[in-house]
């Protein structure tokens, strides 16, 4: 097998060295809009470095994997899919929902295999909630809390392209929220603040966002996010149930310290950010895109679970500028 991946900045560089240590993998093509860096990447991981994207398509690759800056994702995933090549996207497919509802469409007509990395699916904590709501140890689940709180705020310059902290952040979120409870959303109401950093005002964003989801079955949910939590990367899905209740993401790296004279101790190491607390969920989640590409295993997030997440957002984002509820039967669907 060959596989080309396409952007080699922080994440792609991190799903580069993943794939390299997979022997099932074969071998590596990378390229990016920077061909030195390809180059030096390709050195360091035995790789083949391509002078440009094109070279991807035209030397003879089994798979894609696009991890570039998300204006290319739209364009590549479609070049793939038209080639008759597996493709592995980094999320979002693109950076609206329009855009998104076109390129699935796309990809449809041409019989075309795409994965999407939500990588919060391959999480052990993640699996173990849904393995218990689904199991029904919780008993009847009437209240989910989650958040995803990031150590500190990006650039301006990615704030502008990211989508907001809806799309770019707390899509996760909702992923997660379909995927462990086996639940839709049906309405959302959702507000932010902009009162954090000056590029998040400049930008039209929020640096601080909450929402509250209902479920088809009734359960509600809330979703809290941030750019600006000095204490480290927290994220965290809590699942209360009439017989139980359990958290995703706690654990002694946790960020978060107890006021109660007996709790528990303040993490002494925790976590940085995102690569360094979800590095094993996505090695998984490139290691399931090799066995789909390999026919050895099912599509474990496409198109259209990636699409319902970003419809989540969508609504939000929607409720928090018209300051109002939203139901997801608003807006467009394939």
């Amino acid at each position: 097998m060959r596989i080309g991946l396409i952007g080699t900045g922080r994440i792609g560089s991190f799903h580069a060295a993943s794939l390299a240590h997979q022997p099932q993998a074969g071998s590596l093509v990378l390229a990016d809009a920077d061909p030195g860096r390809a180059a030096l990447l390709a050195a360091r991981l035995g790789a083949t470095a391509a002078p440009s994207v094109d070279q991807i398509f035209s030397w003879g690759v089994d798979a894609v994997v696009v991890a570039c800056a998300t204006p290319g994702h739209a364009e590549l995933v479609v070049r793939a899919a038209r080639s008759g090549l597996p493709v592995f996207c980094e999320k979002p497919v693109a950076a609206d929902l329009g855009r998104s509802l076109a390129v699935l469409r796309e990809v449809a007509a041409v019989g075309g295999v795409l994965q999407v990395g939500f990588m919060r699916r391959f999480d052990a904590g993640y699996v173990t909630a849904r393995e218990l709501v689904r199991s029904g140890a919780l008993g009847r689940l009437h209240t989910v809390r989650t958040m995803t709180a990031d150590p500190e705020p990006p650039s301006a310059a990615y704030l502008a392209g990211s989508g907001g902290l809806y799309r770019d952040c707390l899509v996760h979120d909702f992923d997660a929220v379909r995927w462990v409870t086996g639940q839709e959303v049906t309405e959302v109401y959702a507000t932010g603040s902009d009162a954090g950093p000056p590029q998040f005002r400049a930008t039209g964003d929020v640096d601080t966002a909450a929402a509250v989801l209902t479920l088809t079955d009734g359960t509600l949910v809330t979703c809290t996010g941030g750019r600006c939590n000095g204490a480290g990367y927290d994220v965290r899905m809590e699942l209360a149930g009439e017989l139980d209740q359990v958290s995703a993401g706690l654990d002694d790296r946790t960020p978060i310290a107890s006021t109660e004279p007996q709790g528990p101790p303040p993490a002494t190491k925790p976590w940085a950010g995102f690569l360094e607390r979800f590095g094993p969920a996505y090695e998984a989640e490139l290691a399931a895109f090799v066995s789909l590409v390999r026919g050895e295993g099912p599509n474990p997030c496409d198109g259209r679970e990636a699409l319902a997440a970003l419809r989540i957002a969508e609504a939000c984002e929607l409720s928090r500028r018209e300051r109002r509820r939203v139901a997801l039967a608003e807006l467009p669907d394939l």
